[in-house]
């Protein structure tokens, strides 16, 4: 059973992926916890600090997610890291579907607050690029990040109904990677 803070910061991103940023009160937050009203802002007093705590509670999750879900160990190829790089997406609109909206939610009302993971994100890949002989890596990195918070968006709302092919995404990545 995850303590207090864990359990409601868990549904605090829950409101978020469901509501937005405009429906994180103190309240939605207990409600979705299920627990009285007033425990939330006994935690965080105020909606910044519920936000910051919120906003740590993601690359914490992200953090797991990488750990536990990411890939054994350094592609050897493009081929591999393009399938990598496709399933890592995929997974992120299909099996994390609710951390995924909370997610550009909060990257939309505090982009400050994504930026050095989305930098270190795009310079972990242009270094597996520039490592595979890949021309221009840094202009392929950003390419590929482009495409996969494209298409994350595109998952989650026009194609939310289609169930695109794990290779055929890993195509359009080796395309875009040259």
């Amino acid at each position: 059973m995850p303590d207090r803070r864990t359990q409601l910061l868990d549904a605090a991103l829950a409101v978020v992926a469901d509501k937005g940023m405009k429906g994180l009160t103190h309240r939605a937050v207990d409600a979705t916890a299920g627990l009285a009203e007033g425990t939330t802002s006994n935690y965080y007093r105020n909606r910044a600090a519920l936000v910051d705590g919120v906003l740590d509670r993601l690359l914490q999750l992200d953090a797991e997610l990488l750990r536990d879900h990411g890939p054994a160990g350094p592609p050897s190829n493009i081929k591999e890291l393009a399938g990598q790089l496709a399933a890592m997406v995929l997974a992120l609109a299909r099996q994390h579907t609710g951390l995924t909206r909370a997610r550009m939610a909060l990257s939309l009302d505090h982009p400050e607050a994504v930026t050095a993971g989305h930098q270190l994100l795009v310079g972990g890949l242009e270094q597996m690029l520039a490592a595979m002989g890949v021309a221009d890596p840094a202009a392929r990195a950003r390419d590929v990040a482009d495409y996969g918070d494209g298409l994350l968006l595109h998952l989650l709302t026009v194609r939310r109904d289609d169930e695109p092919d794990v290779a055929a995404v890993a195509d359009a990545i080796r395309r875009l990677i040259g």
